[in-house]
């Protein structure tokens, strides 16, 4: 269940509240001062279903976006529409995620340190470390986004962000083990070629774990469970990113682009498994509107 509060003069307010009164999915309207000579304050318990159509009519009343407020509540026991997206939240959420602040690029740039020792130590422990620490979930899943809701220029800055933070990553990685071997400091007798092979070779396991990542990538930044899938997401991104790095580092990049494809793979998969599984939510809501 949500709950919307709606700020405004008061004439303007008891037109919403009147427009918001006995509508579906709409219950317990109320209109209150609140305490200004002309100010009032509407308040309404909204379905997550009915949650778009009712920020619709707000928002053809002119009240300014920074007067709405819509909020989720937590409920005791099952409700029925705890499937249901909210989709203005959705394309809301997908426009922060596609943004690429500093912090995003100083997380992808700590993945790409971790992910350079986990390849150079063939150390499992560091590669999930590296994993854990890439926030690119966000921009994969905002550009799902802006593909499923035909958004192009959301799809766009998703791809644009996440490419960025690939780039930190990569030269992050490079820049680590080319200071290292110019200091003699890699392990006797490294070489980027004893580095085992399941993320420079694309296979069946390549495109499917990929595919099951998107979904579960786009089903948990909707539950806001998107730091608890993070690691199931980077795993088909960041140790490629990172052995990329590695070998730029040591001068053996040309020989090891495979790694490459197996990221252009990984990241295609997910946009696809991600889309898919927007795209379904989508046409169900659609569905239950006509209903």
């Amino acid at each position: 269940m949500l709950q919307l509060r709606v700020y405004g003069e008061a004439h303007a307010m008891a037109a919403v509240a009147e427009s918001l009164d006995g509508r579906s999915g709409v219950r317990h309207v109320t209109m209150s001062g609140t305490g200004s000579a002309s100010g009032a304050l509407v308040v309404a318990d909204v379905r997550a279903d009915a949650a778009d159509a009712v920020l619709d009519i707000v928002d053809h009343a002119g009240v300014p976006a920074a007067d709405v407020l819509l909020v989720r509540l937590d409920t005791v026991g099952v409700a029925p529409d705890t499937a249901a997206l909210v989709w203005a939240d959705v394309l809301g959420q997908a426009r922060l995620q596609a943004r690429a602040p500093g912090r995003y690029f100083a997380l992808m740039a700590a993945a790409g340190v971790v992910g350079a020792f986990a390849v150079i130590q063939l150390s499992p422990v560091l590669l999930v470390g590296a994993m854990a620490i890439s926030p690119d979930l966000l921009p994969i899943t905002a550009a799902c986004t802006g593909i499923v809701l035909l958004r192009p220029h959301l799809a766009g800055r998703g791809l644009g962000a996440l490419a960025a933070g690939f780039g930190a990553t990569f030269l992050v990685a490079a820049a680590v083990t080319g200071v290292l071997d110019l200091l003699d400091l890699l392990p006797g007798g490294f070489s980027i070629g004893s580095v085992p092979a399941g993320q420079t070779h694309v296979g069946a396991e390549t495109i499917l774990v990929a595919l099951a990542a998107g979904v579960a990538g786009m089903l948990a930044v909707e539950t806001r469970a998107s730091a608890a899938v993070g690691v199931a997401i980077s795993v088909t991104t960041v140790p490629s990113v990172a052995y990329l790095g590695v070998a730029a580092g040591t001068g053996e990049l040309r020989n090891s682009l495979s790694a490459l494809s197996v990221l252009v793979v990984n990241v295609a998969m997910m946009l696809l498994g991600g889309s898919s599984v927007l795209a379904v939510q989508r046409s169900l809501d659609g569905r239950r509107r006509t209903a």
